[in-house]
């Protein structure tokens, strides 16, 4: 009788304790772009705090809507940073002459989950041949700094309430 109470709890405390596992499992993730930038609040305008890298690991602390607030594992800091640059796929980075051949840019993801992608934008030169392309281009060189956009939030008086300053 004895032996058998004995199983049970042993069992039963395993099952815990395998529960728990997967949950901190769960909880943990991997930076899949290239460099993604922890952020003060969930928004792409929230002040950056840190920038994390490619393969780094972070622990999920919160959700808000697309946004987690991650804790990364190397003691960088905490901060928010956008769904789309995590993965909960492990990432084993390779030494080799070139980077890894599956980092992207945060661009690139945004991109991608709006269903724009390099065969996209092709067959769109080509349906319209008449479209002047070269002011695109030359934005997309454009580069503006995290302070110079905070300048910009700043002096513009703008007040950002939700993601991207929606309500």
């Amino acid at each position: 009788m004895f032996r058998h109470r004995f199983l049970i709890i042993c069992l039963v405390l395993l099952g815990v304790f395998l529960l728990n596992t997967v949950a901190d499992a769960q909880k943990s993730m991997t930076v899949q772009v290239q460099e993604g930038q922890l952020r003060a609040t969930p928004s792409h305008f929230g002040k950056i705090t840190a920038k994390i890298f490619y393969g780094d690991g972070v622990t999920v602390l919160e959700e808000k809507g697309d946004w987690k607030r991650v804790s990364v594992a190397d003691g960088k800091g905490q901060g928010w940073l956008h769904g789309s640059a995590l993965t909960s796929k492990r990432t084993i980075l390779k030494a080799g002459r070139s980077q890894a051949g599956t980092s992207v840019s945060q661009d690139e993801i945004a991109l991608a989950g709006k269903g724009f992608s390099e065969e996209v934008e092709k067959e769109y030169r080509k349906s319209n041949a008449n479209l002047d392309y070269a002011w695109i281009n030359r934005m997309e060189t454009i580069r503006i700094s995290p302070r110079q956009m905070e300048n910009f939030i700043e002096d513009g008086r703008l007040v950002l309430r939700g993601e991207g300053g929606r309500p």
